[in-house]
């Protein structure tokens, strides 16, 4: 009998959100299982059975019998056993999900946590303490702008990869 070897907290976690994202293509796939197919839809499987033929996962007279039964299926459920064997094709992946506002939540909670060390910096400021002014201050309005960086962080790589 062979020996298991135990497995590590990361890659369970890894295991977790893989077995989690086969969950929704699953669900995704019984739920459109009825639902006719799109001339878009049809293009993009073809696209992916050609990816599929280019790595050499399937030969030119699977290929070309694949596409056949592609050409002829009405609904998201005729796609099953064209695909059957091959990666789970895009249709069916989940999008991306965007980042929430809790990141901007997290954000005003920084700001409120600063507060009293800017209001203390600049008492000190006024009392003629400039360098308790700066212990208090400065790391204060350093903390605020590096969450504000990290709030708007997606923000910013939405309009870099918009070309905005």
């Amino acid at each position: 009998m062979a020996e298991r070897r135990p497995v590590k907290p990361g890659e369970l976690m890894g295991l977790a959100a893989a077995a989690g994202q086969e969950a929704r293509a699953a669900a995704a796939r019984r739920r459109l299982a009825q639902i006719r197919l799109t001339d878009e839809e049809r293009r993009v499987a073809t696209d992916e059975l050609a990816e599929q033929f280019a790595v050499g996962r399937l030969d030119e007279l699977e290929l070309h019998r694949r596409v056949d039964l592609l050409n002829d299926a009405v609904t998201h459920g005729d796609l099953q056993p064209i695909f059957a064997g091959l990666p789970t094709p895009s249709l069916y992946k989940p999008a991306a999900r965007k980042p929430g506002k809790w990141r901007w939540a997290a954000f005003a909670g920084a700001v409120w946590m600063a507060v009293p060390f800017v209001l203390v910096g600049l008492l000190m400021l006024v009392f003629g303490r400039e360098i308790a002014a700066a212990i208090f201050g400065l790391p204060a309005l350093a903390w605020v702008f590096f969450t504000y960086r990290w709030a708007s962080r997606p923000r910013r790589e939405d309009r870099r990869q918009s070309g905005a």
